[in-house]
């Protein structure tokens, strides 16, 4: 639950309340009434108004931005990929983590000839 005071991002309108999407605001109440499907009143500077929205209409505005930056900082990694035909770079950037496991898969059967057959000696062993 957030604290009344905090600056918030209006991020959905869900009741089609022509709330500003993406306008900062302020949360001036809650609305405790367990029959209303609103969780909070919200003050908008820009419009001077207030509105009654629900949770998911509203993020705080700490995390918004955040996910800006990390969306700015991956579109520019996928851009000087492309720039500089890194395929490795562009491959790790669209599959995420997933293309590091991947390669130590490969260094791990990648070994020398020596290394090969002292594996398959010791397995012939047992």
């Amino acid at each position: 639950m957030l604290r009344l005071g905090e600056k918030v991002t209006v991020v959905a309108d869900a009741f089609e309340q022509n709330l500003p999407v993406g306008q900062y605001a302020y949360i001036i109440a809650y609305d405790r009434n367990p029959d209303n499907a609103f969780d909070y009143v919200i003050r908008i500077p820009s419009l001077n108004r207030n509105f009654f929205v629900p949770a998911g209409d509203i993020e705080l505005e700490a995390v918004v931005l955040k996910q800006e930056a990390e969306r700015v900082e991956r579109e520019a990694l996928i851009d000087f990929a492309l720039s500089t035909y890194n395929e490795k770079l562009f491959h790790q950037v669209m599959n995420g983590e997933q293309d590091q496991t991947e390669v130590e898969e490969e260094v791990k059967e990648t070994m020398s000839q020596a290394d090969f057959i002292k594996q398959v000696n010791l397995r012939a062993w047992i």
